[in-house]
């Protein structure tokens, strides 16, 4: 099931066009014209849809900015719909809106379901929307970690096996790296963590040796008051005590107790007479009762008062050590007594570093023989199915004009003795394997596989993806395939063939072809006539659907530059009832 289909674009103001509007076919559209009339332009319109490079240039003299609208027809949990609803963007009724601006000054601006996103997004979503192969956009295939996904895709078709052994190696790669990283942590840090142990210890044992209490400098804190004012305490002491209870040597003198006791004794004689006064009487006594406690408390804290200044020696001195520790570790006695409850849990850590080398050790050994198995396995699995995929596409090549072509894959490893082992050496590893991935073209007999990059004209390359995207058809397809100059350099029977090719694909995926070849046009469930005005320009009369008669006119210019010859018209005929007959 097509997941996803381009249904309209409209341009405005990008190169020779003014305004116009584009639509496609589910199927096959076929995009003809003469010579600079600006087919070309389709396929630069969605370049730019899809997050392609901005250029000033593009837009048309006199012309602020270049618009490019596109509406993507697209099913409800499609990746490509899912990434847009969470970026922000709404999905109408299954369709899409995708807009890009471009200015003459060279800024560009982009809108996803009416939201403004980052043009990368549109170039996230372009791998699952569109696949553009032309003359100026194959440099996905030249790249080799493209080329290495091709093939990737191509051995996931089969039966998932290879899909399975990729997700093993991946969790085990992932595991190995972070083990790895752990690693180089704890030993890169092995100094700064010994020195750190060595701190911890020694604060540890410093406290050890003081063995502080909880809350013990407070109390010491308050004793050291009292013992330096102990004579002056005595004093105070003695003082009000006298004055509570008297001097036994001097029986005249007057105290408190006495004439408290003596208040209370005339209100109890007349308390009988007011009840008020009897209250007063009752707490007249309470206080003679007070008096008397006071006075005994005070009595005994003279005798307590230790004043010997060999005790207070002794407390300065454990103050002093108190104080070593809370100017190191604490601003009191309680924070320094946490500082060692969670060095001590540290150094625990610290100490157990030595073990924990030696288990992510082993783990690194065993993981890195675990990748070896599974890379070895990966390269296995790559190199069967490079051959079939290499098979599959040199039999499309036969039919489509490159009858001599053949192409293969170069799997190679890189060696590195930190690597894993592939065929009984190391060599190094990435996040897919142990592989270098190349694909290789000999475009004649004799002629020496070179890479395709340097083995393919243009017209070539674009020919050796349309067989790469045939193969693929029915397994794993892009939604929507766009070929530019895919028929570049060939005509007759070739051609025929590069056209039902590209209705094959059609029945899988939607397929754009922009194209001058009669022959390639025929097959198209849809052909789209783009003409010049007077003015040179593209208006939106310009893009117009040709059907029945206005289609073979256009069949017939495209084969004989006449579109009223009578043999063109025939021949003309004639390939459309070929191309319907295939269908």
């Amino acid at each position: 099931m097509v997941v996803s289909v381009l249904e309209e674009m409209r341009i405005r103001s990008l190169g020779v066009i003014d305004d116009a509007v584009v639509e496609l076919s589910p199927g096959f559209t076929a995009v003809t014209g003469e010579t600079g009339a600006g087919k070309t332009m389709v396929v630069t319109s969605l370049g730019l849809l899809l997050g392609g490079r901005a250029d000033p240039a593009l837009v048309r003299i006199g012309a602020k900015a270049a618009v490019v609208e596109g509406r993507v027809r697209v099913r409800s949990g499609a990746t490509a719909a899912v990434r847009a609803e969470e970026a922000g963007a709404e999905v109408e009724d299954g369709a899409l809106l995708i807009s890009r601006t471009v200015s003459a000054e060279g800024r560009s601006r982009a809108h996803l379901g009416g939201r403004s996103v980052p043009v990368g997004l549109l170039a996230e979503l372009s791998d699952e929307l569109v696949a553009v192969h032309g003359q100026t956009d194959q440099q996905g295939l030249l790249r080799p970690a493209r080329q290495r996904e091709a093939l990737d895709r191509y051995a996931s078709g089969a039966d998932g096996a290879f899909d399975g052994l990729q997700a093993k190696y991946a969790t085990a790669y992932r595991r190995l790296r972070a083990v790895v990283a752990e690693l180089d942590e704890l030993t890169t840090r092995a100094r700064e963590r010994a020195q750190e142990a060595d701190l911890l210890r020694f604060g540890l044992d410093e406290i050890a040796g003081v063995e502080p209490r909880a809350g013990e400098d407070v109390e010491l804190a308050a004793e050291a008051e009292r013992l330096g004012h102990a004579e002056a305490l005595a004093s105070a002491a003695a003082v009000a005590h006298t004055a509570l209870v008297g001097n036994p040597e001097d029986p005249e003198g007057v105290d408190a107790t006495t004439l408290v006791a003596g208040a209370g004794r005339a209100l109890d004689a007349v308390r009988a007479h007011d009840p008020a006064l009897a209250a007063l009487a009752e707490r007249m006594g309470e206080i003679s009762i007070l008096l008397a406690d006071v006075a005994g408390e005070l009595a005994g804290y003279a005798d307590r008062l230790d004043a010997d200044p060999r005790r207070l020696a002794a407390v300065e001195e454990r103050r002093a050590a108190l104080t070593g520790l809370t100017r190191k570790y604490g601003e009191n006695i309680q924070a320094v007594l946490a500082w060692a409850e969670d060095g001590a849990a540290r150094l625990t850590e610290l100490e157990s570093d030595d073990d924990r080398i030696d288990g992510l050790t082993a783990e690194r050994d065993t993981l890195r023989g675990e990748l070896s198995v599974l890379a070895q396995a990966l390269s296995d699995a790559r190199t069967e199915a490079a051959a079939r995929f290499a098979s599959a596409v040199t039999e499309e090549l036969s039919s489509l004009a490159m009858p001599h072509a053949r192409v293969s894959f170069a799997i190679r490893q890189s060696d590195d003795p930190e690597g894993v082992e592939v065929d009984g050496r190391p060599v190094a590893y990435g996040p897919h394997g142990a592989d270098e991935v190349e694909l290789l073209l000999a475009p004649h007999p004799g002629a020496p596989p070179r890479p395709i990059a340097k083995g393919a004209s243009g017209g070539e390359l674009s020919r050796v993806m349309l067989a790469v995207e045939v193969v693929f058809a029915g397994t794993d397809p892009v939604p929507t395939y766009l070929f530019d100059e895919v028929d570049a350099g060939v005509g007759g029977k070739a051609a025929v063939e590069i056209g039902r090719r590209l209705a094959r694909l059609a029945k899988s995926a939607q397929v754009v072809v922009v194209t001058h070849l009669p022959q390639v046009a025929a097959f198209a469930d849809r052909q789209l006539l783009v003409e010049k005005t007077s003015d040179g320009s593209v208006t939106r009369s310009g893009v117009t659907v040709l059907e029945g008669e206005d289609r073979v006119r256009e069949l017939s210019r495209m084969l004989a530059g006449q579109e009223d010859s009578e043999t063109a018209r025939a021949h003309a005929e004639e390939l459309l009832a070929t191309a319907r007959g295939d269908a």
